[in-house]
């Protein structure tokens, strides 16, 4: 039986060949006998809302082209809504995939879940600002100093990609000093001065930094992970084990597990999956099975592979 489907692509991924990938998709849905409804637009915003349009009249799914971004629109839209998330993931890190078991670049394959894959439940992250009004993410959330990197790397019209975020950090680095947080994780209070913390519902962000590798998708639990104070050159040596998940070994990293976090710092707007959330101070709790998305029947849920561990708290 067909599907009512809302398709939204991100006409920049694949290396700006969204929208061709996009036209794929389409006909590729459409002949296996769905509707499928375009609701893509020139903006993020635009293109938000006309899902969240299509979505209060009515979809069994919403597919979204993209990387991460991408999928950050899905989940703001399709949580907590009974419709289902579809993920193309084409985009240049596409972590949120990865941590799923999902298809990556390999668009004909994940429209292919929409017929006949797996309905998974998953746990999204919910923020709920001063007007009362529900942000969610699905991945990471950062706050520190990737995420100065971001507010820097935003500013430049050129280079584009991972370029421009690595420029940005080789600016920032030499100005960066240790942070003042206040950490509080399920009523438990921590203060202390730190490079960065996160708060991640998954074991990944930034194209395979694996910052919380024991983080899964369906535990029911976020994962905070805290760098605290160290020097330049100790952060430079530490930086490339991210991608292995062996910083997790080092004293100065702290993991804790926890439903609800707050973050308190000045001057810092926290990122996740990529995008500018907000500003702190935040309060995150995490929703089980918020979001049900397409899998492949025997797809892992971001099964862990380096175990967490908890540092001194300075």
């Amino acid at each position: 039986m067909g599907k009512r489907i809302g398709l939204v692509v991100n006409p920049t991924s694949g290396k700006s060949r969204g929208m061709t990938l996009g036209l794929q998709v389409a006909h590729r849905l459409r002949s296996a006998g769905h509707e499928v409804l375009d609701l893509s637009d020139e903006t993020y915003a635009a293109a938000r809302d006309r899902a969240l349009g299509a979505v209060a009249q009515g979809l069994d799914v919403l597919a979204v082209v993209g990387g991460d971004g991408m999928v950050h629109l899905g989940v703001e839209v399709a949580a907590e809504t009974g419709t289902a998330l579809a993920v193309i993931a084409v985009g240049t890190g596409n972590d949120v995939a990865r941590g799923l078991g999902l298809p990556v670049h390999d668009p004909v394959r994940a429209a292919d879940l929409v017929t006949s894959g797996s309905p998974r439940a998953v746990d999204a992250v919910r923020h709920v600002d001063a007007h009362g009004d529900r942000h969610w993410y699905a991945g990471v959330l950062g706050a520190g100093f990737d995420s100065l990197v971001n507010e820097r790397a935003n500013t430049w019209p050129w280079p584009k990609g991972k370029m421009r975020y690595n420029l940005a950090i080789v600016r920032e680095l030499p100005l960066f000093r240790a942070i003042p947080y206040v950490v509080t994780v399920d009523g438990v209070r921590r203060e202390t001065k730190a490079m960065l913390v996160v708060v991640a519902n998954g074991p990944s962000y930034g194209g395979g930094m694996r910052v919380a590798p024991a983080a899964r998708f369906d535990d029911g639990l976020l994962d905070v992970m805290i760098l605290h104070e160290i020097s330049t050159v100790e952060f430079l040596r530490v930086f490339p084990t991210v991608f292995r998940g062996a910083h997790v070994g080092h004293p100065a990293v702290e993991i804790l597990q926890g439903r609800r976090v707050t973050l308190e710092a000045a001057g810092i707007v926290a990122y996740a999956d990529g995008e500018r959330f907000a500003p702190l101070p935040l309060t995150v709790e995490v929703v089980p099975g918020a979001v049900t998305v397409m899998a492949p029947v025997s797809a892992p849920v971001a099964a862990p592979v380096v175990p967490s561990r908890a540092g001194p708290v300075t």
